[in-house]
């Protein structure tokens, strides 16, 4: 089973760095939203998967008696949903109002920062 999500994960870092590397700011956001969903899928493969019992401590147990699952990469996980959710809404809105007043979705035309016509910037300051 691990080994079919390493497979995965890997496919989905390919095809989100292929994505980013595009010319267009959709394919990059769509880019950036497989490579926090590969990210994710990642640390719950490195979290082990497996029918391991809750990580519950029985009542008038001091300390765990069983092997359970480790908590952590699934608390990590549900934090970083969080987080690239509201990443990838920041940098939709972005893109929309970049497109509003550029009238296009290619990095090569947005050059109003860098003038084609202008020379160079002063090297000496």
């Amino acid at each position: 089973m691990e080994a079919a999500l390493s497979f995965v994960v890997a496919a989905l870092f390919a095809v989100s760095l292929y994505l980013l590397l595009s010319k267009h700011i959709i394919r990059m956001l769509l880019g950036i939203v497989l490579l926090s969903n590969a990210v994710n899928l990642l640390i719950f493969t490195a979290g082990r998967i497996g029918p391991i019992a809750p990580p519950l401590i029985e009542e008038g147990q001091e300390t765990v008696t069983q092997a359970v699952a480790n908590p952590l990469p699934q608390a990590l996980i549900l934090t970083a949903i969080v987080i690239s959710f509201s990443f990838f809404a920041f940098l939709l809105v972005l893109a929309y109002r970049a497109y509003q007043d550029l009238g296009t979705d290619d990095t090569d035309q947005m050059r109003i920062a860098e003038p084609e016509d202008q020379g160079l910037p002063p090297l000496g300051y």
